[in-house]
């Protein structure tokens, strides 16, 4: 009866071990619209953009996918080794567009979708109706 006992706390120490073993990744944070820079250029019949986002730990070894959701395309590019981005290669889009700037890592992605304007972005005008 002792040696089933000890082998049923042994069993429960072990899972208990292996548990604590596996932690779970943080969340990195969105991107800021506030630190996103967008640099529009051509006039409004041939209008492009190119992105700029200061170095940020968190986003480091990120791949970066910037889309236009209102035009349907987007380009992908590499974070820099400092986590910082671009200038990124022209896009083409307008102003008040909605666009998507989302930071993929291994174990995570985030997103954030803002209406389009020149220069840094509004951290009030997101996405949606």
């Amino acid at each position: 009866m002792r040696s089933v006992r000890l082998a049923l706390i042994g069993l429960g120490l072990a899972a208990a071990l292996s548990a604590s073993c596996i932690t779970p990744s943080i969340p990195i944070p969105p991107p800021d619209p506030a630190r996103m820079v967008f640099t529009l250029t051509g006039d409004a019949a041939n209008r492009s953009t190119s992105f700029v986002y200061p170095p940020d730990v968190n986003y480091i070894g990120s791949v970066v996918l910037i889309y236009d959701r209102t035009k349907g395309h987007g380009i992908i590019e590499d974070a820099k080794p400092d986590g910082s981005v671009g200038p990124t290669a022209q896009m083409r889009a307008d102003v008040g567009d909605e666009v998507v700037v989302s930071f993929q890592r291994d174990d995570q992605t985030v997103s954030t979708c803002i209406r389009l304007r020149e220069g840094s972005q509004s951290s009030t005008d997101y996405c949606g109706p």
